[in-house]
């Protein structure tokens, strides 16, 4: 049987007078998602604004030399309104048709299709409270038609909003559509279109008019999308591949950046928050699922992404849910559990870069007992809806940047302090609240500025005979520094409390550094990983301060043995919080991770020295005998075998050669580990 080919695709954006960087960073990510086709508001209102005409000289060449343009010509300027709005019909129903006969011998040359109103059943884009029987509106968009198709343009009825096959057939009895080439619709599923169909439904009473009126014309999506305000961006992206696979002849998505905060709709400021997240970017510009899946994938390959799923059933048997389970720490506690039998749910965002090939793993190598939930810890109702069946929650979904925290202090607290409300109160919900273990962090305990550090060779060690001999303990006072230190430390200090109050089953992990396989590091967070990974592909490594910083790093299988102790023991532990990591036994300097790994690698790692950042610890290393003493848990991997591991997994990753040095000194370490169960 042979495939239907997919529609042309394209974006719709519309740009304010004066957006010449919004303009240019759109043209940016249309090239990164091989997008050729990009649908744009012409507002006639404000073409004849002082600056109006300048700005769309300058426009719509720039869009045509990378894209091909469909522009959508609307709003009256309301000096020539019936009424002073921009919805309103024009007094002179001609002046319409005369803007565009203008504006085509301007730019004309830069666009082949012309888009005649935008949602001209809404009355929010056309005030039809003046216009019942749409005379007005047939007169002025039938005379533009037809005078544009004099002009050499093809034309486009501007989309309905709601789809009304009614609608449309009372323009094929007002006369405009002998002048028409193709009929515009919208569909905002689930969001504007609360009763919906389905696009095949839809496109098929659309059709029927068509063909009863013995018409020609194409039918086009020219606006679709799916507001993510209550942040589910995995509806977002399944709404995207319906409308993509709709039997029509092309589809314009809505669109590519939510619109600015600080800004109104037509509608008015801010009285539909609907309105404001319907990008494929944030505002503050950020990616969400839809783009990045998009930018790397491509849209023919967007079905094929089995694994980015919900399987969450009614009937669903009982589970470990783990909340940001396709991170590195997530995905090593869901192997460690599906090969012990174990069913997991896996609830995850896919915010971070690495993570989705983490899924692809989990699902291609446990596929039997493995739930998957795309969702995002600020839904409220996501939430509550994967607890339902939970017997044990590791909650380690969290924005994990001090950096990002800086730059965006409100969503770090909405993911992190208002993330894990929103899990306390789902399992506050329950007969039988499942045990909660939480990843909290050891920037609660601030910048330790108050200690000594003395400086000796490559490293700093703490003047403090008790602290270098056994590490920072519970009992240090907390110390919350920069926006991320606030919003896990609250997120730190609900947990403790939700256990007090509520007598729930809760403990908190102010962690230290973690590494192992699965981890995707960057400059911000996972900084283990992240030397290792500038070292095999030769790039250098950027410094903070002087390199002699010291943690305690720990690896992630002995950090998996600590979440299942603490699970095992939560009766005696709950309502308490313990420092977990590699402990004095397993601290490093920068300077001595990367020459550990440029031994791996064979020749030293460049580094580049900046300033100190902000909060930055000199020194930290946990002291771990609390949770030793309550559960019996230690590290079992010391420094040199964790990175070794770590530095082999991602040579493999990358389908690398492992270094002989390497090897060598894994095999070793797995031989003693024989002997010893042995």
């Amino acid at each position: 049987m042979e495939k239907t080919p997919l529609p042309t695709v394209g974006l719709v954006e519309w740009f304010r007078p004066g957006e010449y960087e919004q303009v240019k960073q759109v043209l940016a990510d249309l090239k990164e998602l091989g997008v050729t086709q990009l649908r744009t508001g012409v507002s006639w209102a404000d073409y004849y604004t002082p600056e109006g005409k300048d700005w769309y000289n300058w426009l719509i060449p720039t869009l045509a030399k990378e894209v091909n343009i469909l522009p959508c010509f609307l709003y009256t300027p309301p000096s020539i309104g019936e009424r002073p709005r921009t919805s309103s019909p024009p007094k002179d129903k001609k002046a319409y048709a005369d803007f565009l006969d203008v504006f085509i011998s301007d730019l004309g040359e830069h666009f082949e299709w012309v888009e005649l109103w935008n949602e001209p059943n809404n009355q929010v884009e056309y005030d039809f409270t003046m216009d019942y029987g749409w005379y007005k509106f047939a007169e002025m968009v039938g005379g533009a038609a037809y005078w544009c198709q004099q002009r050499g343009k093809k034309t486009l009825l501007g989309g309905m909003s709601p789809i009304d096959p009614n609608w449309l057939q009372t323009m094929f009895d007002r006369g405009v559509m002998q002048y028409i080439d193709a009929v515009g619709i919208h569909g905002f599923p689930y969001v504007f279109d609360q009763v919906w169909d389905g696009w095949a439904e839809n496109v098929k009473t659309v059709r029927e008019v068509l063909k009863r009126n013995d018409c020609q014309a194409q039918l086009w999506i020219t606006e679709a999308g799916f507001s993510t305000w209550q942040h589910d961006e995995f509806k977002q992206l399944q709404e995207f591949k319906e409308a993509v696979q709709a039997a029509v002849d092309r589809v314009y998505w809505y669109g590519m950046k939510d619109l600015d905060a600080e800004l109104p709709t037509v509608a008015g400021f801010h009285l539909d928050d609907r309105e404001y997240h319907f990008g494929l970017k944030r505002a503050d510009g950020t990616t969400k699922l839809l783009y990045r899946l998009w930018a790397k994938h491509g849209i023919e390959k967007l079905s094929k992404l089995a694994y980015v799923k919900r399987t969450l059933s009614e009937d669903a048997a009982p589970y470990t849910l783990i909340t940001g389970g396709a991170g590195f720490v997530g995905t090593n506690l869901a192997k460690r559990l599906l090969e012990q039998g174990k069913r997991v749910m896996v609830f995850d965002s896919l915010s971070r870069d690495g993570v989705e090939q983490n899924l692809e793993w989990l699902s291609e190598n446990y596929p039997e007992n493995l739930e998957v939930y795309i969702g995002d810890i600020r839904d409220v109702q996501a939430v509550r809806n994967v607890i339902k069946r939970a017997e044990a929650v590791y909650h380690f979904a969290a924005q994990v940047a001090v950096t990002t925290s800086l730059d965006l202090p409100i969503n770090d607290f909405e993911i992190n302090a208002r993330g894990i409300i929103n899990v306390l109160e789902a399992i506050r919900e329950q007969d039988n609240p499942p045990p909660l273990v939480f990843t909290s962090t050891n920037k609660v305990y601030g910048g330790l500025d108050d200690l000594k550090f003395i400086s000796n060779g490559s490293r700093y060690y703490p003047a403090d005979k008790a602290i270098k001999t056994y590490g920072i303990s519970e009992e240090r006072p907390l110390d919350f520094h920069s926006p991320y230190g606030c919003s896990k430390g609250s997120a730190d200090q609900y947990v403790i409390d939700y256990a007090r109050t509520y007598n729930l089953p809760l403990a908190a992990f102010r962690m230290s550094c973690i590494y192992g396989p699965h981890q995707y590091g960057n400059e911000d967070q996972g900084w283990v990983a992240h030397f290792a990974i500038r070292a095999i592909e030769g790039e250098p490594v950027n410094i903070y301060g002087d390199g002699k910083q010291v943690r305690d790093i720990l690896f992630v299988e002995d950090l998996v043995d600590a979440f299942l102790l603490a699970k095992e023991h939560m009766h005696e532990i709950k309502g308490q919080a313990f420092n977990i990591g590699g402990g004095p036994e397993n601290t490093v300097s920068l300077l001595e991770l990367l020459k550990t790994i440029g031994k791996y690698r064979g020749k030293d790692i460049p580094l580049k020295f900046g300033d100190w950042r902000p909060g930055d610890q000199h020194y930290y290393v946990s002291d771990t005998r609390k949770f030793q003493k309550a559960t019996g848990w230690y590290p079992k991997h010391n420094v040199q075998e964790g990175v070794a591991k770590l530095y082999q997994w991602l040579c493999e990753n990358r389908g690398l050669e492992v270094p002989m040095l390497l090897s060598s000194e894994t095999n070793n370490e797995e031989s003693v580990n024989n002997v010893a169960v042995a």
